[in-house]
This record gives structure tokens, sequence and C-alpha cells, in this order.
């Protein structure tokens, strides 16, 4: 498995790019999400990888953080859910708005996304629901450490939802807190953000 690749940028034709490894140019494709934050040709760059093997050849993919990594994986564990429409998710949105989406189960956000209908979206929305948090925190694209972050983070928004709030609310108030809160704390200080508003 080729888990990450570090050279010279040589070419940049989305979604692939090519990047010069000693002498060898190895052809990847990336989500616009990493293509936007690509350094210009002919610059160092380095990237984590996933290779997939198939009858008809093998494709390498690439990306500017392990955690839009991990949320490539995750997404390609879902049935009916390929290569491209998971590089379509990443390129549509950030991992921390997917993640978010996932969270809040907003299947909208995702049928703005070329190549995914209500079903699909809300299929997905669904397989994620229980994978996701556990590879990214919310609050961004952390992968590891923001395991107990992500977990914080959705018991909070469980706890404002239970308490009466809805989910434009509770979301607007999960924007204020700061991304390591611990669940007592992020809780009292979602209620005082929602009490002023309200």
């Amino acid at each position: 498995m080729i888990g990450r690749i570090s050279g010279i940028l040589v070419e940049k034709n989305p979604p692939a790019i090519t990047v010069d490894v000693h002498g060898l140019g190895y052809e990847i494709d990336v989500p616009m999400s990493t293509f936007y934050n690509l350094p210009a040709s002919g610059e160092k760059v380095t990237l984590h990888t996933h290779l997939i093997v198939r009858e008809d050849g093998h494709f390498l993919y690439g990306f500017a953080s392990e955690g839009e990594r991990a949320a490539f994986r995750q997404l390609l564990k879902i049935s009916g859910i390929g290569a491209r429409t998971a590089l379509a998710v990443l390129s549509g949105m950030s991992v921390a708005e997917l993640a978010q989406a996932v969270t809040l189960q907003e299947a909208g956000r995702l049928t703005k996304v070329p190549g995914i209908g209500k079903k699909t979206a809300e299929r997905l929305l669904l397989e994620l629901r229980d994978r996701l948090p556990k590879t990214l925190a919310v609050g961004g694209a952390r992968v590891g450490a923001g395991d107990t972050a992500a977990d914080a983070a959705s018991d909070i928004m469980n706890a404002l939802l239970a308490l009466g709030y809805n989910e434009r609310e509770a979301a607007s108030a999960m924007k204020g807190l700061a991304p390591d809160a611990s669940v007592a704390d992020g809780i009292r200080a979602a209620l005082k953000l929602l009490s002023k508003t309200g």
C-alpha cells in the first residue's frame, strides 16, 4: 500500500495531478478541497494517499490532510459509493462540513453534491452516523486526538435537542463553542449563547 507521496508537483489537470518522486511520475486523483491548496507546479508537495487496485488498473488518490483520507475511506465502505462519488463529496464540502451534516443528519447538504440524490444522501448519513464522528473531530479534519472532541460535540448536540432546541439553534450554538470543550462545559456555554439569542 502506498500511504504517502512526497515529491515535486509537475502537472495539475483537475482532478488529476502528477507528482515526480525521484524521476518516477505518479498520477494521482485529488478532491478539489486538496487541489485548491496545492502549491505551484515545480514546488514540493506531500500527500496522504490511498491506492485502489482493480482489474482494469491501479488508481492512486491523494489528500492534503489525514482527515480527508479518513473520510474518503469511510465513504468507500458504503455499498454503491465508489471512489469517484467519494471524491465528489469531498470536492463539494470540507471534512468538517461533512461531519456536521452527518451529526445533524442534513441530507439537503449532500444532495447539492453532483451525483448524490436524496436516497443516496440519506443512506450516506445513516451509515456514516456511527463511523464518521469516531474518525473525525467535528471542529475540523483532525484525527486520532479528535475522537473525544467528536464524541463530546455529538453529546452536546443531543443534549440541546433533548432540551427542546431545534437543530438550527443547536448548530448555531455549537459554532460558538471551544473545539476542546467538555460535555458539561459545552452544554453550559451553549445554553448561555442560546439564552442571549432567544
